[in-house]
């Protein structure tokens, strides 16, 4: 007949073995989860700089649309300097929420100015470099809307991270702050009105 019970340092073994690899399954998934969130967070830094890089562009086209538009409005230059000041406004925001609350303000007037134009002087659409410069523009805005979907997908993931249990003990331990959706005005959210 075989002896059943085991040596008394058997059990104890067992118990330190088990805690030990339950300390080192739980050490793992704090990294994860860390690293996780730094990836996360870089991810959205990057989606921003895309963002800032349309940005930039359409910064650089305004002032060659309002150019192009004072030879045929020089009496409008209150319209023209209103574009050209939430431009200047826009480029001086110093955070993500600031610039997307101002960008929102450059959005409208810009909006305001083309449809001023489009409506005070149809001769302008004839107008070769404002047809370029028009299509570069609607061309920069695509670019800078799909920037935006991407942007706000990467701050949904890593709004929902930091929210759920227990990634949000981590994300308490590295301070991070719930980051801003890059979304629209509601005086954008208006229907268009269109007049024929």
């Amino acid at each position: 007949m075989y002896n059943l019970l085991l040596p008394g340092w058997v059990i104890p073994t067992i118990i330190v073995g088990v805690i030990v690899i339950l300390i080192i399954i739980l050490i793992a998934s704090l990294i994860g989860t860390y690293n996780k969130f730094v990836k996360m967070r870089n991810s959205c830094e990057e989606a921003w700089a895309t963002i800032d890089v349309y940005l930039k562009k359409r910064y650089d086209l305004i002032p060659n649309l309002v150019e192009t538009v004072k030879g045929f409005a020089k009496h409008e230059s209150e319209t023209l300097q209103n574009v050209i000041a939430a431009r200047n406004i826009a480029m001086s925001a110093t955070n993500t929420a600031d610039k997307i609350q101002k960008e929102n303000a450059l959005t409208n007037s810009l909006r305001t100015f083309l449809n001023f134009v489009s409506e005070s002087y149809p001769q302008l659409q004839a107008n070769a470099n404002f047809l370029d410069l028009q299509n570069q523009l609607k061309l920069i805005e695509t670019d800078l809307s799909n920037a935006r979907k991407f942007y706000n997908a990467n701050v949904k993931q890593i709004n929902t991270k930091m929210q759920t249990f227990p990634s949000n003990i981590i994300a308490g331990f590295m301070r991070l702050e719930k980051f801003p959706y890059y979304e629209i005005e509601e005086e954008a959210r208006q229907n268009v009105k269109v007049q024929f």
